[in-house]
């Protein structure tokens, strides 16, 4: 009875080539595995405290984002750090009252990116997975820092990446028509 073919109809492949042709194609999908996530650097600065003032009014916050990507000795393994840099103001006003900055990178195991497209992948979908992390990282460091949970909106990788891109071509054609 082992030997026996167990496929029902409701299982069996249909005769036509369109069902096999989507298997072929959906074993080609990229894959992401994170193997590791870790903190490189972080710095939390009250710096209203250390210089007794009190907070007063709503503050401004200022986020930037750094991002990096570097292929790491194993096949397929690249390690990808998003760097934040935020300061907190208060509004119309030049002293500060903290300042955090975060370096975390994850590890990463992708398959099946074709070459032109690793850079954006790497640059747009690894930093996505890292982003609840971060949030959750700033959020408790800033309340753990005396201040209410400070909550990053979303940020919008592909619109980052784009503007890097952006920035890059202008800064290469105001070189070349310097020289």
């Amino acid at each position: 009875m082992a030997d026996e073919d167990q496929t029902s109809p409701e299982t069996a492949a249909p005769a036509d080539g369109a069902a096999q042709n989507g298997a072929a194609q959906g074993q080609q999908l990229p894959q992401m595995q994170i193997l590791g996530q870790f903190i490189r650097d972080l710095s939390f600065e009250n710096v209203a405290v250390q210089k007794g003032r009190a907070m007063e009014g709503q503050p401004d916050i200022n986020v930037q984002v750094g991002l990096e990507a570097k292929k790491r000795p194993t096949e397929g393994q690249f390690e990808v750090g998003v760097k934040l840099s935020i300061t907190a103001r208060v509004k119309g006003g030049d002293d500060p009252i903290f300042a955090l900055e975060l370096d975390y990178a994850g590890v990463f195991q992708i398959a099946n990116v074709p070459d032109q497209q690793m850079h954006p992948y790497l640059m747009i979908e690894c930093p996505r997975m890292l982003f609840p992390f971060l949030r959750r990282i700033v959020s408790d460091v800033s309340r753990d820092g005396g201040f209410p949970p400070l909550n990053l909106e979303n940020i919008d990788f592909v619109a980052l990446y784009r503007n890097e891109l952006t920035r890059r071509a202008q800064a290469e054609a105001a070189t070349a028509t310097k020289s």
